[in-house]
């Protein structure tokens, strides 16, 4: 059994080195809270690692996590795999050909390629606020892909003024989806769908409304919604009340029941939730 066992590590070992174009081991670079394991450029590699310790600090300031961060040292630190091109990458990890990286919550790792621009500004904050949201709220309760992937992009602070100036436009020409539509859609389902989907809406002035879409509009309007909310969250309540919301999803409530919980004079319904944002939209944040 021992021997089978150890067959068979050799073999994934043996498996990711051949997949990087290189043979023998990773070679790797430690900091206080990850690990980067690379294969050629060891310059890029000093680079992503300096950017992940900056970028862990940032992250866990903002969802209220940063007393916590002794989760991620040691022999729990995240591991960082560079392959050498993006075709190693995928033929190691079997992602899909548009990916560019991937983030595994049970291991703690983040998986990519070498490549120069975005990786270090938008690939690695992004895959980093996963983990670091993931290991806040745990996997007991449901969390949803908005509620996910609106972290994530948040933490893309390189994109934040982009995102804001799009959404911005969503909401003067009354292009939003509802809140509690966003609370149950599966996007999942519409990759590749054809047609015009139908989807209700509010106009800036309270009035009922609808959209006509793509699939592919849908799927934009979801996550640059997805990401508004969540700065909305952040930057009108603050890192602590965002904490406390992620501790009550922690301990298995859902999404508005942890909105009433943590913002209890702001937030007692997901209509609030709404009628809150849209405020801060029309503000211009």
């Amino acid at each position: 059994m021992k021997r089978n066992k150890l067959k068979l590590l050799f073999i994934l070992l043996g498996f990711f080195c051949l997949a990087a174009g290189y043979p023998g081991t990773w070679r790797e670079k430690k900091s206080e809270h990850f690990i980067v394991y690379f294969t050629q450029d060891e310059k890029f590699a000093q680079d992503v690692l300096d950017a992940a310790e900056k970028d862990y600090r940032r992250i866990a300031y903002d969802l209220g996590y940063a007393r916590y961060s002794e989760f991620w040292t040691w022999d729990k630190r995240v591991k960082i795999y560079i392959f050498a091109d993006r075709d190693a990458f995928l033929k190691a990890t079997g992602q899909p050909s548009w990916s560019e990286g991937m983030a595994d919550y049970t291991n703690k790792e983040i998986v990519s390629y070498a490549w120069g621009k975005g990786f270090v500004e938008s690939l690695l904050p992004h895959e980093i606020a996963h983990l670091v949201f993931r290991d806040f709220v745990g996997f007991k309760g449901y969390i949803p892909l908005w509620l996910d992937e609106g972290v994530a992009q948040w933490e893309e602070e390189a994109k934040r003024k982009e995102i804001k100036n799009l959404i911005q436009r969503y909401y003067d020409n009354d292009n939003l989806l509802l809140v509690s539509d966003i609370m149950k859609l599966n996007i999942e389902h519409l990759k590749g769908k054809q047609g015009v989907l139908i989807r209700a809406t509010k106009t800036k002035d309270g009035k009922d409304g609808v959209l006509f879409l793509s699939a592919n509009n849908l799927i934009e309007i979801y996550y640059l919604q997805s990401v508004s909310l969540i700065g909305y969250l952040i930057e009108k309540f603050g890192s602590q009340s965002f904490s406390a919301f992620c501790r009550e999803l922690r301990d298995g409530k859902s999404v508005e029941e942890a909105l009433k919980t943590a913002y209890p004079l702001h937030i007692r319904s997901i209509q609030e939730f709404e009628t809150g944002w849209r405020k801060y939209l029309k503000a211009g944040a």
